[in-house]
């Protein structure tokens, strides 16, 4: 079938910034179904941490790619390229226009423009590097990546612990630094895309951030992480607000420090969202204001 004359559109952005309201807004206006561009809302067992949208909001608009996969199964951006790319060409059969919502700019990027073919990596390697990561710290890999991945470590995100532990694992792996499999071609695909970024002055933004922690905590995450202790080794759950209540039940640390450390590292990763989005001139910027992004939609 062709879809030649369909359409996505993107709403992305940084955590905290309004995403899922402008989303499930615009999904409305254009009486169609939305497709979840998170790494981490995919994962039935996290809720709270993840700011998955509330029944509530499910209920208004269809999502697909939330709640969709276990925290045990391995999910990464070329998952979600297979899984989105056959959502769209079953909701184009009944839509011209599908919404796809989310803050992890690998996901887009991988529908957008397809993924380069990497190695895969042996399970027993993945998680030496996963464990030796927990036991030792950011430093400790920054040091690991630099020392046999270089060229990562020049050019990579090397305060991202997911991107720093994957180059890692791919040196090891295939004595390869992972910068050498990337191609940089683009695949071409049979739909257009509109690209919409939202965002809000710095201090307003690093507000929200503050003020969501502080609701996570009222709404039960301290409970949430604390279910989840068993599994804390897991890649699903090496991820902003988890990590630092593990930290706390692990007696590293006090209660408040891990409460202030997920505060600090949702606001870096929210300036590393940012970094990644303004590198692509196709996104629109707005104000996270259903009327005036439903008004720049073409028509």
């Amino acid at each position: 079938m062709s879809q030649k004359n369909k359409t996505v559109i993107i709403i992305a952005g940084p955590t905290a910034v309004g995403k899922t309201a402008i989303g499930i807004a615009v999904a409305k206006h254009l009486q169609t179904e939305i497709i979840s561009a998170d790494s981490r809302q995919c994962f039935k067992e996290l809720n709270i941490g993840v700011a998955r949208p509330s029944a509530e909001e499910l209920a208004e608009v269809q999502h697909h790619f939330i709640a969709s996969h276990s925290i045990h199964q391995k999910v990464t951006a070329a998952t979600f390229e297979a899984f989105a790319l056959a959502k769209a060409t079953e909701l184009f059969k009944k839509h011209d226009h599908v919404v796809m919502v989310g803050g992890t700019g690998l996901y887009i990027k991988a529908f957008t423009e397809g993924m380069d073919t990497i190695p895969d990596v042996p399970e027993v390697l993945h998680a030496e590097v996963v464990d030796a990561y927990r036991e030792n710290g950011l430093e400790w890999l920054q040091h690991q990546v630099k020392l046999l991945d270089p060229l990562f470590y020049e050019k990579g995100e090397i305060h991202n612990p997911q991107r720093m532990m994957r180059a890692l694992e791919i040196v090891k792996a295939t004595g390869q630094s992972i910068l050498s499999f990337r191609t940089g071609e683009k695949k071409r695909r049979d739909f257009e895309t509109v690209r919409i970024a939202l965002d809000l002055p710095r201090e307003q933004l690093y507000q929200r951030i503050n003020h969501r922690v502080d609701l996570m905590m009222e709404h039960g995450l301290q409970e949430e992480v604390r279910a989840l202790l068993p599994y804390q080794h897991l890649n699903a759950l090496q991820t902003v607000g988890y990590r630092e209540l593990f930290d706390f039940f692990n007696g590293e640390t006090t209660l408040h420090d891990a409460v202030e450390a997920i505060r600090l590292n949702t606001r870096r990763y929210a300036k590393r969202q940012l970094t990644w989005f303004r590198k692509d001139r196709e996104y629109q910027w707005f104000p996270p204001d259903a009327t005036t992004v439903i008004n720049a939609l073409p028509h």
